[in-house]
């Protein structure tokens, strides 16, 4: 078998493209691939009328997966078609790569795969080109495989906030909660989100009154933008997000305490760490001053006694009378961080209630930002929101349509979906 040949195979290409030279330098640490069109006559790529003349042929070259340690590059005369139908000329489009692309599809695509795993800079580095070029690849194809996505079944949502960058820049993230993916995402955390969210779902074949539930934490805007756009969500306080709050008043009122009492101090992580979780280092210092009379102390097992109703998953009706008990005892515990919290929770009661019912948290979406704020972390931020976003779907969207790892089997692409 001739070397031309082979590298038409290894390319995949079939008639009438052919490679039919292959210049190989060692010392510049490439190879090149010509490849030559044989055809005569083709359909016009405007309107598909068939055996057109060609035109003339432009010179285009394409960036391709390394052959062993060598880069890569695809060269071809592109021929122009000028049909006698739609009285256009116009440049067809070769097999191995989307129009307007530098880069063959099969680098597009494992640039793809590498960007899930580390930062696009790397990724460039990797790949020896240039990382704005990889991001608008990225961008492109996040965007088109997010936009044929289907979500007409989605009926129960999370939504949350992570940090784009600093100086309060946001995101707000929707996920199906029942698929485990991300669906929507946009700059902003105010109401207008969730109007931004109808409208994409309408787009996506959904409609907004099939949203039945809603996992959020007690955010203003969020609570808002459900009421207005998502009119039959019932909404469920994600209880992460309450016993966060409850942890925030235990620190309020250690934190006022420790400038009286230094066997308080070095102790935070402690009080707001899960007992079943402490280390030993922890549960020598502080389990004796939780059987105290010190008001972190008091706040503390007022904290934990929330944690164990939410712990225990009773339901609906029993969860109520244990709550109640449980609001009467902090409201009356003369510490005022803790006095706040119940108030809190009273103010929101129904969603705090609905969460026994539903049995939905925010638990998925939390993990979820943890990926995502390591990999930004990973990357020293990102330039703008859409590339945040972009990256956002390529961790947890889940999307069905972007080009596969041209290194897994299709059995390796299957288990990984």
């Amino acid at each position: 078998m001739n070397p031309e040949l082979l590298f038409t195979q290894a390319l995949g290409l079939t008639s009438p493209w052919a490679v039919d030279d292959i210049d190989f330098d060692p010392k510049a640490q490439r190879i090149d691939f010509r490849v030559s069109c044989e055809a005569k006559q083709l359909p016009c790529p405007g309107c598909g009328r068939a055996d057109q003349p060609i035109h003339d042929r432009k010179p285009r070259t394409w960036r391709h997966l390394d052959f062993f340690q060598f880069a890569a590059y695809v060269h071809a005369e592109v021929p122009r078609v000028r049909c006698g139908g739609c009285k256009k000329t116009t440049q067809v489009e070769v097999p191995w790569a989307r129009p307007g692309s530098r880069f063959t599809l099969l680098f597009e695509a494992f640039a793809l795969t590498l960007a899930k795993a580390m930062p696009v800079s790397t990724t460039a580095r990797q790949l020896r080109t240039d990382d704005r070029a990889l991001w608008r690849v990225l961008d492109h194809h996040v965007t088109q495989a997010q936009a044929r996505e289907d979500y007409s079944t989605v009926t129960t949502i999370g939504v949350d906030e992570t940090a784009c960058r600093r100086g309060h820049h946001y995101i707000t993230l929707v996920h199906d909660l029942a698929e485990r993916r991300l669906i929507f995402a946009t700059p902003g955390r105010d109401a207008q989100t969730l109007k931004g969210f109808s409208e994409d779902l309408a787009s996506h074949q959904g409609k907004a009154d099939q949203i039945r539930h809603a996992s959020i934490d007690m955010s203003k805007a969020y609570i808002s933008g459900l009421g207005q756009h998502l009119p039959n969500a019932e909404i469920t306080f994600d209880r992460f997000h309450i016993i966060q709050l409850a942890n925030q008043a235990v620190d309020a009122v250690r934190k006022s305490e420790v400038r009286h009492d230094a066997r308080l101090k070095r102790t935070k992580w402690a009080w707001l760490t899960d007992m079943a979780r402490w280390s030993k280092k922890q549960d020598e210092a502080v389990y004796d001053l939780t059987r105290s009379n010190l008001k972190t102390a008091r706040a503390w097992r007022i904290k934990e006694a929330l944690r164990d109703i939410f712990q225990a998953k009773p339901g609906r009706e029993q969860a109520e009378g244990l709550l109640k008990r449980w609001h009467s005892w902090a409201r009356r515990c003369r510490l005022e961080p803790m006095k706040q919290l119940a108030a809190t929770l009273k103010r929101h009661w129904a969603g705090v209630l609905q969460g026994f019912e539903s049995g939905l948290s925010n638990g998925y979406v939390e993990a979820m930002n943890s990926l995502i704020q390591a990999a930004k972390a990973r990357a020293r931020g990102y330039g703008t929101a859409s590339h945040f976003i972009a990256i956002c779907f390529l961790i947890a969207g889940k999307l069905k349509h972007l080009p596969a790892n041209p290194f897994q089997t299709p059995l390796q692409r299957m288990v990984a979906s």
